[in-house]
């Protein structure tokens, strides 16, 4: 984690391992003569889409032999920018395999996308890193994760992409078949923040169907203007609760901000109602909403479901509260 004021950001350090084969290309399916090919001017090109996450010198040993790789790549058909060097295939009668195999540390910042550009692909992650997310054209064949880490191996062939393994010029989906990993801020203030103003709504309406129960229950004749104030410190909270977790932890900075709201309207709804002991029982609806939001927001997996039965019975109370209220005043 890296932090520049009160934001953070994720940044990676990895160890790269590249190994495998190319095949001698054979362009007599395209009807092009081996005669007509610049064997000399052959390139193998590395792309890399940050360039200033190299800390050090890249070589590739290729065929045992170690050659290192240039700034740049010859044209952008395949790689936006990355590295490259010029093969040294002199003799297009000589028809090798070409096995490779390097390392290289690399730095990013939250993600990492490779393309599967091999007519078989395998690759295998292992971070300590505990809440990732997969993401791009392909999941994860097995995938494994702890509070230690994770790790996650893919394997995809060519045939599940849509672009052949040879092409000349630019081949349509290059960019769609990127697959990889990205590595997710466990729901950080600004997450929980957001979740909470989510329910901005159903506090403000139990809030004022509240008030509108104990108005029509208790003759308490209770003006719009009231109504407005009291939807507007009920907005507050979540300014509040935004600006005050930028500085100290967001559990804390919801009882902070929670509290202080309550208190601001139960004092006000003590004045309207003129009766303590209905203030004191909005201010305990008031904590059981605020403490029913909070619980659900601190979840990542039950958060729907706790959500859904809450409101279930939060309706059939008032349901039930409402079953007996003569509502256009009229003689049974």
């Amino acid at each position: 984690m890296r932090h520049r004021g009160i934001y953070e950001a994720v940044v990676y350090k990895s160890d790269v391992s590249l190994m495998g084969y190319f095949r001698f290309p054979d362009f007599a399916e395209w009807n092009i003569a081996p005669s007509d090919i610049l064997w000399k001017e052959t390139t193998l090109s590395l792309g890399i889409s940050d360039l200033r996450g190299i800390k050090q010198r890249l070589t590739i040993n290729l065929n045992g032999n170690p050659i290192e790789f240039n700034p740049g790549v010859e044209n952008n058909d395949v790689h936006e920018s990355g590295v490259s060097i010029r093969l040294p295939i002199a003799d297009s009668l000589n028809k090798p395999d070409f096995k490779f195999d390097m390392s290289f540390k690399l730095n990013g910042s939250k993600e990492m996308y490779f393309m599967p550009l091999g007519k078989e692909t395998t690759v295998s992650i292992k971070s300590d890193w505990t809440n990732p997310s997969f993401d791009g054209a392909f999941l994860p064949d097995t995938h494994h994760i702890t509070d230690k880490g994770f790790d996650a191996e893919w394997k995809i062939f060519h045939l599940n992409r849509n672009y052949g393994q040879k092409f000349r010029g630019a081949p349509t989906g290059l960019q769609e078949s990127s697959f990889g990993v990205k590595l997710l801020i466990p729901v950080d203030n600004y997450q929980k923040t957001y979740r909470s103003a989510k329910y901005a709504i159903l506090l403000i309406t139990l809030s004022f169907t509240l008030f509108f129960f104990i108005e029509v229950l208790n003759r308490k004749r209770i003006h719009p203007f009231q109504y407005i104030l009291v939807g507007v410190a009920l907005c507050l909270f979540y300014t509040l609760l935004l600006s005050v977790s930028e500085y100290i932890s967001f559990n804390l900075s919801y009882l902070l901000s929670a509290t202080a709201i309550i208190l601001l309207i139960s004092l006000y709804a003590k004045t309207i109602f003129n009766n303590l002991r209905l203030a004191l029982l909005f201010s305990l609806v008031l904590i059981i909403l605020y403490a029913f939001v909070f619980s659900i927001i601190q979840l990542q997996d039950y958060a729907l479901l706790l959500g859904s039965l809450g409101l279930f019975i939060v309706l059939a109370l008032v349901m039930y509260l409402s079953r007996k209220i003569n509502w256009y005043g009229t003689e049974k």
